[in-house]
C-alpha cells in the first residue's frame, strides 16, 4: 500500500471539494492508502465512512493571507505542518495540499526535509506540448534567486521526474531565456549558462519562451522569479482563450453548435492549462513527494493530484533524485 496524506484545510475552496477528490482517488486506486489532516468534524467522519482512509485531527488553519514562515513556526498543530510532519515520521509516504503555496513550500522543506545535497527545492510542473511530449518546467516560483550550481541540481531533478514519471529516457534540457543563441541573456543567464553546460546535465541550449508550450525540451528550467512570470502568463492566456471562446459561442447559433460539437476537447484542453490533469506542481528535492494544488481547486485536481504523489512514491523519484545530485557534486 501507498500512504498519501492530503491536507484538506487552507484551500480556497471548502473541505468537502477536498475529501470528494479523496474519495475519487481511493475508488481508482485499491492500493492507496490516504490519511486526511484537518479539522476533526471534517475528517473523522470521512475516515469512518471510508475504507483505506485514516483521521489526522488538527486544530490550526494556515490562510492565504497569513505570512507563511511566521504561520509555520506559531501554528505547531496547523494541518499542513501536522501533515509534513507525518511524512517524516513515517505514517504516510507522500503529501497532497491545496493551501498557502508559502506554507506548503515552508512547512514541507522543513517538515519533510530536503535530499542531503540538494541546495534548493524546485517547484515543477509538466506543460503540454504541441509535440505531444510533456515539458518538465521548474522552478516556478520556490526560489526568485538562485546561483549557477543551484540550476544544474534543478535539471538534475528535473530530469529525474522526467525519466521516472513521464517515462522520457534521456531527457533534453533547456535554459529559459530571450533568444535561442549561446550568447543571448544577462548575464546571470550566460553564467547559467556555462554551468549547464558543464554540468552533465543533458543540457541542449536556451529555450525560448514559445517552446514551453512546444514540447521541443523535455526539462526547462529557470530561476523562481522567471519561472513564475512565464507560469502567470500562460495562466492569464489561458483563461483569456477561454473568455474569448465563451464570448463568441453567444454571438450565434452557428456558433454555439460549433462550439456544442467542440466541448469534450475544449474541457481537456482548459484541464491541461489548468494543471488538472496532473492535480498541481511537485516540489522536488525532499526526502518525499510533496505535490501542491491551485488554491482554488476543484475535486478532479485533487483527485489527480493524490495519484501524482502516489505515482512520485511509487517511482522511487526522491531516490532518485538523490542519486543524480549525488552523482553531480
Amino acid at each position: 500500500m501507498t500512504t498519501i496524506c492530503v491536507d484538506v484545510m487552507g484551500a480556497d475552496k471548502e473541505p468537502a471539494v477536498l475529501l470528494e477528490g479523496v474519495a475519487q482517488a481511493l475508488a481508482d486506486d485499491p492500493e492507496l492508502e490516504v490519511l486526511v489532516a484537518g479539522d476533526a468534524e471534517v475528517v473523522e467522519p470521512f475516515a469512518a465512512s471510508h475504507d483505506r482512509a485514516r483521521a489526522l485531527v488538527t486544530t490550526q488553519v494556515i490562510t492565504m493571507s497569513e505570512h507563511p514562515a511566521n504561520a509555520v513556526r506559531q501554528k505547531k498543530d496547523a494541518s499542513i505542518v501536522r501533515a509534513a510532519a507525518a511524512v517524516r515520521a513515517g505514517d504516510a509516504d507522500g503529501l497532497f495540499s491545496a493551501g498557502s503555496t508559502g506554507a506548503v513550500l515552508t512547512a514541507a522543506t522543513f517538515g519533510v526535509g530536503r535530499i542531503k545535497g540538494v541546495k534548493r527545492p524546485g517547484l515543477c510542473l509538466p506543460f503540454p506540448g504541441i509535440s505531444g511530449r510533456p515539458t518538465v518546467f521548474l522552478d516556478m516560483g520556490a526560489n526568485a534567486d538562485v546561483k549557477p550550481e543551484v540550476m544544474v541540481q534543478f535539471a538534475h531533478m528535473g530530469r529525474a521526474y522526467s525519466r521516472e514519471v513521464l517515462g522520457v529516457e534521456d531527457p533534453r534540457v533547456g535554459l529559459l531565456c530571450n533568444g535561442s543563441e549561446d550568447t543571448k541573456g544577462s548575464e546571470m543567464a550566460l553564467a547559467y549558462h556555462a554551468a549547464l553546460a558543464e554540468g552533465n546535465c543533458g543540457f541542449a541550449g536556451n529555450a525560448e519562451g514559445t517552446d514551453l508550450l512546444a514540447g521541443t525540451f523535455d526539462v526547462i528550467v529557470a530561476d523562481g522569479f522567471t519561472g513564475n512570470v512565464a507560469l502567470k502568463s500562460i495562466e492569464g492566456t489561458g483563461k483569456f482563450v477561454i473568455k474569448r471562446l465563451k464570448a463568441a459561442m453567444e454571438e450565434s447559433l452557428t456558433n454555439k453548435i460549433g462550439m456544442a460539437l467542440l466541448a469534450k476537447s475544449l474541457k481537456a484542453l482548459a484541464a491541461e492549462m489548468t494543471g488538472d490533469e496532473y492535480g498541481g506542481a511537485i516540489l522536488l528535492g525532499l526526502r518525499a513527494p510533496v505535490v501542491k494544488g491551485h488554491g482554488a481547486t476543484s475535486a478532479q485536481a485533487v483527485r489527480m493530484g493524490t495519484h501524482a504523489a502516489a505515482r512520485a512514491v511509487r517511482a522511487h523519484l526522491s531516490e532518485r533524485i538523490a542519486e543524480a545530485c549525488e552523482l553531480s557534486s
